[in-house]
């Protein structure tokens, strides 16, 4: 089978498609063949060798690419009873040290990485769904806000900001959104209640919003301490690029973790089924066209996620 996979770190030259042997599902393992595989930062890390330079993985002589996917079940290994060949599946895969990873013609996934995929989804849209809407969903429950309560997003209108919004709005929460000028029509329609241009001074507007302060903040934008000040005295802050400032006026600061999390994926995916989170894909590329892919999502700007098909 053909697998995109990183051997030498450097810019996207550095990504190859390679033949290898197709895995066999052992225990508790199912093998996926897939439909279609999102590209995200988490890959960027992976191929410039941010991972390994950080301490976060080991070197070894082969990276995989890839953290979502969405496919149907090729074969299953001993004690798999959830999934029967054929399954229509969608999965998340947090690891960054594999050998090989979701960009490839087949994965193997533990069947607790996965998730059955709604009836009706396509399935290279559902690729886009994984990784960023579970991050918002557990980056919401980190923040543990009440209905009612004001939440700030900055980034709203990336791939988790826009995931956040739709989620932040089925809790019941208020929603202030950060975003490009030109995404303010976008956010509105994804959940916000108020709208902050990227162009402005964030805390003063926010305040002069929300006298007092939000009661929360989900960071996508990284703007660490220039976002923390718009939280009220005993707030919550959650950065999801591992940036909160240090902790001040009582404010709960937490730098989320991402995990993989089938129960929490199928929950997700369901809601994408019958329409309450929007399944957004900008651009398609061949696997072997994972190169352009990676020049496309640094050229940024995306209101989508880009999806590599084998």
């Amino acid at each position: 089978m053909r697998a995109a996979v990183v051997r030498k770190f450097g810019g996207p030259e550095a990504l190859e498609v390679v033949e290898v042997t197709t895995p066999e599902a052992g225990r508790g393992e199912v093998l996926v063949k897939v439909a279609g595989a999102s590209v995200n930062f988490a890959d960027v890390m992976v191929r410039e060798g941010l991972n390994v330079k950080y301490g976060a993985v080991a070197q070894r002589d082969q990276y995989g690419l890839g953290a979502d996917v969405a496919g149907t079940v090729a074969a299953i290994g001993e004690g798999v009873t959830q999934y029967a060949v054929g399954d229509r599946v969608v999965g998340t895969q947090e690891r960054l040290d594999r050998e090989l990873g979701t960009q490839a013609e087949y994965v193997l996934l533990k069947d607790w990485e996965l998730a059955p995929a709604p009836a009706g989804t396509d399935l290279v849209q559902l690729a886009a769904l994984g990784l960023n809407a579970t991050t918002a969903d557990q980056a919401l429950d980190a923040l543990a806000l009440e209905p009612g309560q004001w939440l700030l997003v900055t980034g709203a209108a990336g791939g988790v900001g826009l995931y956040t919004l739709e989620l932040a709005r089925l809790r019941s929460l208020r929603v202030v959104a950060q975003a490009g000028a030109g995404d303010e029509e976008l956010v509105r329609k994804a959940g916000a209640e108020l709208f902050v241009s990227r162009e402005e001074d964030l805390v003063p507007v926010v305040l002069a919003l929300v006298p007092g302060g939000v009661d929360g903040v989900i960071d996508a934008a990284n703007m660490a301490a220039g976002a923390a000040d718009a939280v009220r005295h005993g707030g919550a802050f959650v950065s999801l690029l591992n940036s909160a400032p240090m902790a001040r006026r009582q404010v709960r600061m937490t730098n989320l973790a991402w995990h993989t999390d089938g129960e929490r994926l199928a929950k997700l995916a369901a809601f994408a089924g019958t329409g309450l989170l929007t399944l957004r894909v900008s651009q398609t590329f061949p696997l072997e066209e994972i190169a352009q892919a990676h020049r496309a999502l640094a050229e940024g700007g995306l209101r989508g996620r880009l999806v590599l098909v084998p």
